[in-house]
């Protein structure tokens, strides 16, 4: 369903003239497939990493054309996930490791509690390069001795790709009760955690129910001292703040946005765009799992609502009517956000973003 985005017609803001997001790389946007078992969390995992727009559950590798959940196994086919991503904001090496992070390469007999030939892993690779990359990244993985057994996971050229049926995409989630309990009960986290150390459940890639809460959200008599009316009346209350009247709205400095309550990393300036609406706007989030959508049909519409994880503070709303790549529009409130320019991400604790503005 197409988000809701009649909103700044409903508040006389008009038609918004977008400006492409100007601080960062021109997009450019590749495919990937990979097969690592279970289709949901492989694409739950691919769908959260920074500079990937999409990842879609489908077949691929077999015989017949057109496959379904119901004869795709019998013909050869695997579950696999198509990752559409921007090459200038996240590599194919770094998808690599996302992959590698996320599926156990040492079995060839499917992946934890999912068993057969149309659960194992594989790389498909489109080009010599990416063929060459994918070699050379298995290879250093079974040098490392990160697994005491060989990697079994085959890498070969793409097949045809056939998107699954409807009711498989974002099962996560549509169904989050469903493949929570799907993935405790998979074994995977306790084989992540083993493998790669604390950090593979504590990092944006690890589901909710693995991550350990790094970011914490202040008592209420905190927040009453640490924040001013406004932004306590948006992040607690679920206000808006004026538009064109805020902090953040034509903010141009090279920096991340985090929230104002618990300091989590939300939003990248090189994904700000001007939205002509009076808020800051950006096409996507920094760390996908660190923003929650919910449905909100207050005011007699029907739109979605964006929180932060940790702290649940109200950051704004998301649209549809964003520029490429996405197409989306993050429409956030100032008053939620907290600045971290360039040059005090590393003392700040934000380091690992800065490769972002590395020219």
């Amino acid at each position: 369903m197409k988000r809701f985005h009649a909103f700044a017609a409903a508040l006389a803001i008009g038609t918004a003239a977008w400006a492409a997001p100007g601080q960062g790389p021109a997009a450019r946007p590749e495919t990937a497939i990979f097969a690592g078992g279970c289709f949901w969390s492989l694409e739950s995992s691919f769908e959260k990493v920074y500079g990937v727009i999409s990842a879609v559950s489908g077949y691929t590798g077999g015989r017949s054309k057109n496959p379904t959940y119901g004869n795709y196994a019998q013909n050869g086919h695997v579950e696999a996930v198509q990752v559409t991503y921007d090459a200038s904001r996240v590599s194919y090496a770094d998808l690599l490791d996302v992959f590698w992070r996320h599926t156990n390469p040492t079995d060839a007999g499917g992946q934890f509690v999912d068993r057969g030939a149309h659960y194992r892993t594989v790389i498909y690779w489109k080009d010599e390069g990416k063929r060459t990359a994918a070699e050379s990244s298995r290879a250093a993985l079974g040098k490392s001795g990160r697994f005491s057994a060989p990697i079994a996971t085959e890498i070969t050229r793409e097949m045809p790709f056939y998107a699954a049926e409807e009711y498989h995409q974002d099962y996560r989630k549509k169904n989050p009760l469903e493949y929570e309990s799907y993935r405790l009960n998979s074994g995977r986290d306790p084989f992540f955690l083993r493998s790669w150390g604390a950090t593979a459940l504590a990092d944006a890639d690890a589901p909710p129910s693995s991550r350990n809460g790094t970011w914490k959200k202040p008592s209420a008599a905190q927040l009453q001292k640490t924040l001013d009316a406004m932004q306590f009346k948006v992040t607690q209350e679920e206000g808006t703040e004026p538009p064109f009247r805020n902090e953040f709205h034509d903010n141009e400095r090279q920096g991340i946005y985090v929230d104002i309550v618990s300091g989590e990393p939300l939003f990248s300036s090189t994904d700000k765009f001007d939205s002509g609406t009076g808020w800051p706007s950006f096409t996507r989030p920094l760390v996908p799992s660190n923003v929650v959508e919910r449905t909100d049909a207050t005011y007699g519409m029907v739109r979605t609502e964006v929180r932060s994880r940790y702290a649940d503070s109200h950051l704004g709303h998301l649209f549809d009517d964003g520029p490429d790549p996405t197409g989306l529009r993050y429409c956030m409130n100032s008053a939620s956000l907290r600045f971290v320019p360039v040059a005090d991400m590393e003392k700040k604790g934000y380091g690992q973003f800065l490769r972002l503005f590395k020219k």
